[in-house]
Formats: structure tokens, sequence, C-alpha cells
């Protein structure tokens, strides 16, 4: 009995050396595009990270420079989205009204930082010139799904849309075939820039997947979000730019957003009575 015993022991641990060895069990994930690849021997502190085939790339630029106000607000609230990239690439300085202006030959780089900190490149050049750079000249290894444009201090709406900075880089994008968001948020004595960035997240969030998934058109979709004075903004609507002022104030601050009105037929009369406004922006200017 005692021989029978023994060859029984020996047979189930040489079938749990077997089992051991061609478990096909998976690593346990640990977070969005995170996998926990832990082996025998190595450090459980560490974990093994997997891009997600899912991951939305996202250039942020702006045409205020890398030190404004607006640009730091978007790309906070960007970088805290789940499986996304942000990479930030802004005029050295400020470039505002400045259009669809680029700068012939190789560009000046250089490093820098947003007012909280966030590391970024920086173009001696125009707004359109960073998009340039990071499409053109090899400044990013892989093309983004979204250009973020803004959040520029004051609007951009009908009848400045053509030298807008803004715009500029947006139409820059959109030209090479990656779509282009441009954000603006009105004027005012204290711009309320947390608008335009809700807004702003509103639309990715939106077009999130179409974008990973290379189905958005290479289009400009402009959104411009009121500081009110008055009131709070009324809402976002959908409009198309404004072919001319008509005697209107286009660049109006602190906008009294306590109306009850209507939002009228272009992003000029919407926004002077305190709607957000998004408008398709022609590509070519």
């Amino acid at each position: 009995m005692r021989g029978c015993r023994m060859r029984w022991l020996l047979i189930v641990a040489l079938c749990c050396v077997v089992v051991a060895g061609c478990s096909g069990e998976e690593p346990t994930a640990t977070g969005p595009g995170t996998t926990a690849g832990a082996k025998a021997g190595a450090d459980p502190s560490v974990t093994t990270t997997v891009k997600s085939k899912d991951v939305l790339r996202i250039m942020v630029t702006n045409d205020d420079g890398i030190g404004a106000e607006g640009i730091d607000a978007v790309v906070i609230a960007l970088r805290g989205l789940p499986n996304t990239e942000i990479v930030v690439i802004a005029p050295a300085d400020q470039q505002s009204g400045q259009g669809a202006k680029t700068t012939e030959g190789a560009l000046d780089v250089g490093e820098a930082l947003t007012r909280s900190g966030v590391g970024a490149k920086t173009v001696a050049g125009y707004p359109a010139d960073t998009v340039i750079w990071a499409l053109d000249q090899g400044g990013l290894a892989e093309r983004p799904h979204l250009v973020v444009s803004g959040v520029n201090e004051g609007q951009n709406l009908g009848p400045v849309i053509g030298i807008s900075g803004t715009i500029g880089a947006a139409r820059a994008a959109a030209a090479r075939g990656v779509p282009a968001l441009a954000a603006s948020q009105g004027a005012g004595n204290d711009p309320d820039y947390a608008s335009a960035v809700g807004y702003v997240l509103d639309w990715i969030g939106a077009h999130r997947d179409a974008l990973v998934s290379g189905t958005v058109p290479p289009g400009v979709t402009s959104i411009n979000s009121p500081t009110c004075a008055v009131g709070e903004v009324r809402g976002l609507v959908e409009v198309p730019p404004a072919a001319d002022a008509a005697g209107r104030n286009v660049v109006a601050a602190d906008i009294d957003c306590s109306g009850k009105g209507p939002a009228g037929s272009d992003d000029v009369g919407a926004f002077n009575v305190g709607f957000a406004t998004q408008s398709d922006v022609p590509v070519a200017g």
C-alpha cells in the first residue's frame, strides 16, 4: 500500500507541474489601456502599460502663445480624459490676428511649459506654422486624430474669421487631412475659459469614436462661448458664420446673457444675445 501511495503522490505532483507550465491565463487589466504583467520574481509594484488601439491623439495649439491662460485651461481639461494622448505645440509668443500666414523654410522649435507646467514645444512663427512643423516637418511621430486650436482670448465670429490665427491653425490642420476644432472665449474683464473648455469636451465626447476610427471629415469646427456680464450662457446653437457685421458689434465684451429673445440666424446674432455658437468654417480662407 505504501508503494501505491508514493506512486500516486508522484503522479499528482507531475500533473501540477504540467498544469502550471501550460496555463494560458491572461494578465489582469488594472485600468484603461494598461495590463498588469507580473511574472515570477518581478517587482509587484511595477505595471507594464500597453497602449490601447482606442487611444485618441490630440494636438493642441493656439495663437495667443504658449503662456496664455486659455491654452493652459484646455490642456489641463484634455489631460483628464481617459485613453487620450495630448501634445502641445504652440507659438513661442503672441500671434493674434495673423490668420493663415506661414513661414518659409525650416522652423525654429524650442521647449517650454504652459502656465501650469505642462511640457510643450514652441515654434518661432505663426499659428499655422505649428501645424506645418508637426505634420509636414516630422514634429510628430504619429498623426493626431484631432487638432484643437485655442482656447483663444476673444471671440472669432464670421467677419473676423479670415484674420484669426486660431482659425488659421485649424485650417492648416484640416488642409492636411486632420479634423480641427477652434475654440474661442468671448472677450471680457475676466474671460470665462471654463465655458469654452466645457463645450470643447462635449464636442470631443460626441465625436470621439469617429475621430479614432478616422471617419470624421477633415473640416474646421469653430466654437465661440460668450463671457457673460449678466446671466449665464444660454446654451449652444449651431449656426453659420455671419457673412458680414451688418452694423453689429463683432468684438463685444462682457455680453448680457440674461435675455429671452431668439438666437438669430448667424453666429454674430446668437453670440451677442448670450448663446455659445458652433459653426462649420470653410477650410480655404
